[in-house]
């Protein structure tokens, strides 16, 4: 998703509704200026990574905002502003492979949970009181439920994720037949050697909803009924994986990652609702 989508791609998108909130989103761009933070990842590879952070004035409410596969942390003003506006100091990652984050290889999320702890970490340097929420879209929503499953500190209150995928071997198997009409083997059996020679993981172990069954923090799931690329039945398994305090947000007509274009009253109301009872 960009900053300024094409108000034409799908006829469910509020039009009204979504020309404001670009007009929003270009005057915060202009008026609040993020500081850079950088880690450097914990495994072999010693990836340097970097994330913007917009901080509040004496304010212990925390959200890391993690966005979408081949996108950036520049590219999510939208949640960043919105998180802002509502009090939260904002810490929004480049994932590995992406924006002014090192990386040779895109990690689906699962390499990336690890970044995210010690992004946690980062935030608890600067402010041991703080109460955080994890949010994600996309492969940011499923790198939100992939880090779920590790060990959290109490201060994660709450979890939140926009059309994740379950897993990443399933979602690759979806796109294969989908765009490509292409069988799971010997095509994925093959990618994923190459992946576990240069990434170092599985393609197959890399899973949402095995990490989702280990969390013990409240969540919320969002998708779109009319998603075609994250498909629609994924959220159902990643929602009955949770045997935590959670909720599930529909949002008819809406494609992938456009749940906050086509309904973004609803959508915003659900997600401060379902924080709120925690932090």
């Amino acid at each position: 998703m960009e900053d300024n989508p094409n108000l034409e791609d799908s006829p469910f998108i509020n039009a009204e509704a979504e020309a404001q909130s670009v007009q929003l989103d270009d005057d915060f761009k202009a008026a609040v200026q993020a500081e850079k933070w950088k880690i450097e990842s914990n495994d072999k590879l010693n990836l340097k990574l970097q994330g913007n952070v917009y901080l509040q004035d004496s304010q212990h409410k925390w959200a890391i905002v993690l966005h979408g596969y081949t996108s950036s942390s520049a590219k999510m003003t939208r949640w960043i502003r919105n998180f802002y506006e509502q009090g939260f100091n904002v810490l929004a990652p480049d994932l590995r492979g992406h924006g002014e984050s090192e990386g040779e290889y895109i990690g689906m999320g699962w390499h990336d949970r690890f970044d995210v702890l010690q992004w946690i970490d980062e935030v608890l340097a600067q402010d041991p009181e703080a109460e955080i929420v994890l949010f994600g879209v996309s492969m940011g929503g499923a790198t939100a439920m992939m880090t779920a499953g590790e060990s959290l500190p109490e201060n994660v209150k709450v979890i939140v994720e926009d059309c994740g995928y379950s897993s990443v071997s399933g979602v690759f198997v979806y796109q294969l037949d989908d765009l490509f009409g292409l069988p799971e083997f010997p095509v994925l059996h093959a990618a994923n050697t190459v992946t576990k020679m240069r990434a170092g993981y599985s393609i197959y172990e890399a899973s949402a909803v095995e990490q989702v069954k280990k969390s013990t923090t409240p969540m919320l799931f969002i998708h779109g009924d009319a998603d075609t690329f994250v498909p629609f039945e994924m959220l159902q398994e990643v929602y009955d994986a949770a045997s935590v305090e959670k909720d599930m947000l529909i949002v008819e007509n809406a494609a992938h990652g456009d749940a906050v274009k086509v309904d973004p009253e609803t959508y915003w109301q659900t997600v401060w609702t379902f924080i709120g009872k925690y932090i």
